[in-house]
Order: structure tokens, then C-alpha cells, then sequence
């Protein structure tokens, strides 16, 4: 189990720890507008704001 603040809202999700944020973002929480871009993080469609600072997802 997961468990951390998504928009100021405490969340719990069954995924394993090594899930990429991004499909924990869409699949498991059906936030699907941070997208799959390149699949490298390189292009920066997966980007997030992680603890005030932009992260690839």
C-alpha cells in the first residue's frame, strides 16, 4: 500500500513499489491528464509537481 497527499487530499493505492507514478496517476487514480509521451522522460509529458518542484513522471 502507498500512501501520500494528491492535491491536498490523503490517498491510499494498492500498487507495487516499483510502479512508475505515471500509471499509478492513470490507471489506479484515473488522473489521465499527466500523459505518456516518450517513455524516457525526455520529452516532459509526463511531468508532475512533486513537492513544489516539476518531476518527470
Amino acid at each position: 500500500m502507498i500512501n501520500f497527499t494528491l492535491n491536498g487530499k490523503e490517498v491510499s493505492v494498492d500498487a507495487p513499489d516499483d510502479t512508475p507514478l505515471l500509471w499509478v496517476l492513470r490507471d489506479d487514480l484515473r488522473l489521465t491528464g499527466t500523459k505518456f509521451g516518450c517513455g524516457i522522460a525526455q520529452c516532459g509529458a509526463c511531468t508532475v509537481e512533486l513537492n513544489g518542484m516539476t518531476r518527470r513522471s
